[in-house]
């Protein structure tokens, strides 16, 4: 017989063009545009092309769109897992008072629900924003797990850079301090684990994979910027990721945005965004051949199924 395959799970923060506005300081984004029109079916089409059922995480305010319900409702007849991305996609959930996040949790919850027709069992936040209260939350609400987690060192350093390219003011910029989490979060377990949140209560974290022992991110945006370097330092990056994960034993939570997969040429209005000058074709080849290469050396799995994944690798 031969060896199972070790664990991974797909998932894509479906953020809209105004949510990348709004965290830039762009003007307009409180008109909310949306590209789900663009985006939505041509990822569906690629997914069915790879024969890949991933997990969306949705914001709720999308769903006050008539246009945005149709096209999020294609998400689940063809066979995809929903997840709770927030309502408002603010970076600085961690900041929210108990009664507050609760509020934001449930609207979305209700509204992706509507929406989809599938009630959300995992929550990621918004820049990877987290806090006990959101977990105490979410348990109470009966999610399986959180996934907001990013146990890498650089966070502060993608923060860094984020508000250099960006038109935020000095009190926006306080707003966001722990946009892409804070140094401490390197220390973080790459392996899903519970959080005990106390009388017996607590709640599985899925946290987004980097790479063991130098907790470097290897999702798909790094990949893509990595790949208009150097595709050989791309695969060789990657490799080095999937070998240190089977080494490790650990199960790969492997993240993907709309932008990993369109580019400038399609969005215009987003070309000050880290890698938008990459065109669609490009990005859609790398695309490809990482999600080939994750299911060939891993057996691909919905989100819940890597709870307990540690005595299955």
């Amino acid at each position: 017989m031969s060896k199972p395959k070790p664990l991974a799970a797909i998932s894509l923060d479906l953020d809209n063009q105004w949510s990348y506005m709004k965290i830039h300081g762009d003007k307009g984004w409180d008109k909310y545009p949306s590209y789900f029109d663009i985006f939505i079916p041509y990822v569906l089409e690629i997914l069915d092309e790879l024969d890949l059922k991933i997990t969306f995480f949705i914001v709720g305010k999308d769903t006050e769109s008539e246009d945005n319900k149709k096209y999020l409702r294609m998400i689940t007849d063809r066979g995809h897992e929903v997840g709770n991305h927030s309502y408002n996609h603010e970076s600085w959930l961690q900041s929210y008072s108990y009664d507050e996040i609760e509020k934001e949790i449930i609207a979305a919850e209700e509204a992706i629900e509507r929406a989809t027709g599938q009630k959300p069992k995992g929550f990621r936040g918004p820049g990877f924003s987290w806090s006990f209260d959101l977990l105490k939350v979410l348990e109470n609400r009966g999610y399986l797990y959180d996934a907001s987690t990013l146990p890498t060192y650089l966070g502060p350093l993608a923060r860094s850079y984020y508000f250099w390219k960006s038109g935020l003011s000095k009190e926006e910029k306080m707003a966001r301090k722990e946009l892409f989490g804070k140094f401490s979060m390197g220390f973080k377990k790459l392996k899903p684990y519970y959080h005990e949140l106390g009388g017996g209560k607590k709640i599985a974290e899925i946290p987004v994979t980097t790479m063991p022992i130098f907790k470097l991110p290897f999702h798909l945006s790094y990949l893509i910027y990595l790949s208009n370097i150097s595709i050989v330092l791309m695969k060789v990056y990657l490799s080095s990721a999937f070998l240190l994960c089977k080494i490790t034993r650990t199960p790969i939570s492997f993240l993907l945005h709309p932008l990993d997969i369109i580019g400038g040429d399609k969005i215009k209005q987003l070309v000050f965004f880290p890698g938008m000058n990459i065109e669609t074709q490009k990005k859609v080849v790398v695309f490809k051949e990482v999600l080939k290469k994750l299911k060939s050396g891993f057996s691909i799995v919905p989100m819940p199924m890597l709870i307990n994944s540690r005595n299955k690798c």
